[in-house]
């Protein structure tokens, strides 16, 4: 079902929009063609049936002759709404008592409880905006940082939606052209320039092959950079994540093997979230709590998207340090070797352990070398052309799923192409394609792919 087939509900639904909890305010939003009419039922104040969309009016809310809350109602008069049907958001006093009385007031009027992420689906099954935008609702709500939140807006306005239709329209039209040839099958005509089609084929390959490329980055930008400090015990792990997340989040002790579970917290670095996670020093050790947590960082490693080995400058020689890296096994994953505690260093040789691994000399506790320790980090996860804004990212796992039965699909192509394979074959090879993409868009949809991404909105979303 495509989103420009869709009727408008018949019912109105009502839910929380705000965080639940007490607060200054709460608002809670309602949608559907008796939105206005079921407020305008509890409403005392201007007739808000005769006001026009885009207005704010004062009130109260009433249960019979009992006044439950002085409140603002705004007004979203269809088609002028975000879900483009008849929206009322009233903004009440922030508490829970107050917005549950108003609410099971209009349900008494008529309304029903929304579904999650109902509003979102709503607004993309009546054409509001298509699916990738709809998606991007969620991950403006859910940004953390300035670079998952720039992503997001650019996906919300449609830059994703843009590229992937382009895609698919070039498409489409070698794709009527072939499905022309069928109808005159007996006389053996070809419409569809087949060089021009596989030129066509490889031009959408290498766009695609550079938007499956973007996800890693995307990745990151939306979910952070898990990176885990590991070392030896006493090497400062804890002193660098106090100092990173400027705040005592780790017990600090010269007592080696303090740290006997894993401690996270995270932080933005120029727009980049990093998720830094503490763990247990790296070592063998007889204490069945303290292995416990050995075994966990080696865990933490192995989930982790970025390591940093920090060792102690004055404890660990070159020839350890090679041994400890080669021990540590890391090969699919950034590394980063630190060097701490250089404060205290008689005779630093800095050349004897480059010639191991790009080495970064830090002391923690004196917050030296910390700048150039993130700008390490940044260049670690590869921002890539990010910051000019120019190229699209990729950052939702259906979208990449989606993007690789598209590229597969092409393969096929090309092959067919190379074989001589009829129209009928290149047809359905080049319809699995249109197929895969508009399932991005939105363009192509069934219920189930609907019901799993709305249902990962919050309720008043």
């Amino acid at each position: 079902m495509g989103n420009t087939t869709y009727l408008h509900s018949t019912d109105t639904i009502v839910a929380l929009a705000t965080a639940a909890g007490k607060g200054a305010i709460s608002v809670i939003r309602l949608s559907g063609p008796q939105a206005i009419s079921i407020c305008n039922a509890i409403f005392s104040g201007k007739n808000l049936l005769e006001q026009p969309s885009h207005t704010i009016h004062f009130g109260t809310i009433r249960d019979g002759a009992r006044v439950v809350d002085e409140v603002l109602v705004s007004l979203f008069v269809a088609p002028h709404s975000y879900t483009t049907e008849n929206v009322v958001e009233i903004s009440c006093h922030g508490s829970d008592y107050i917005v549950q009385e108003i609410i099971k007031l209009i349900l008494q009027k008529g309304a029903r409880l929304a579904q999650a992420g109902e509003f979102t689906k709503r607004a993309f099954l009546n054409g509001k905006f298509d699916l990738t935008q709809a998606e991007a609702v969620a991950d403006l709500i859910a940004a953390d940082s300035s670079k998952a939140h720039e992503v997001a807006i650019k996906q919300m306005r449609g830059g994703f939606s843009v590229e992937i239709k382009a895609l698919r329209a070039q498409l489409i039209h070698f794709a009527s052209l072939i499905e022309l040839e069928l109808d005159f099958g007996e006389e053996d005509v070809e419409f569809a320039d087949r060089a021009a089609l596989e030129n066509l084929v490889h031009h959408l390959q290498n766009l695609i092959r550079n938007l499956l490329q973007s996800f890693t980055l995307g990745n990151v930008l939306k979910n952070g950079v898990a990176t885990v400090i590991v070392g030896k015990p006493n090497a400062g792990k804890s002193t660098l994540l106090n100092v990173l997340l400027n705040e005592e989040k780790a017990i600090v002790s010269d007592t080696p093997g303090t740290t006997r579970d894993f401690i996270e917290d995270e932080i933005s670095i120029e727009g980049i979230l990093f998720r830094f996670i503490d763990t247990a020093g790296l070592r063998e050790t007889q204490d069945k709590v303290e292995a416990m947590g050995v075994e966990r960082s080696r865990q933490k490693i192995e989930e982790a998207a970025l390591v940093i080995y920090l060792f102690d400058v004055n404890e660990l020689t070159p020839a350890d340090l090679a041994t400890e890296l080669a021990a540590l096994n890391v090969p699919d994953k950034p590394l980063l070797a630190v060097a701490n505690k250089v404060d205290l260093a008689a005779d630093l040789e800095v050349a004897a352990y480059q010639a191991i691994a790009p080495v970064l000399f830090i002391a923690a506790a004196d917050k030296i070398g910390i700048t150039e320790l993130k700008q390490h980090l940044l260049r670690a996860v590869n921002q890539g052309d990010l910051t000019t804004g120019a190229n699209t990212i990729v950052t939702n796992l259906r979208h990449y799923a989606s993007l690789e039965q598209t590229y597969q699909a092409l393969d096929a192509v090309l092959q067919g192409l190379a074989n001589g394979t009829t129209g009928d074959f290149l047809a359905s090879d080049i319809r699995r394609a249109l197929y895969a993409l508009g399932e991005i868009t939105g363009d192509i949809t069934t219920d189930d792919l609907l019901e799993n991404i709305f249902s990962k909105f919050c309720i008043g979303k």
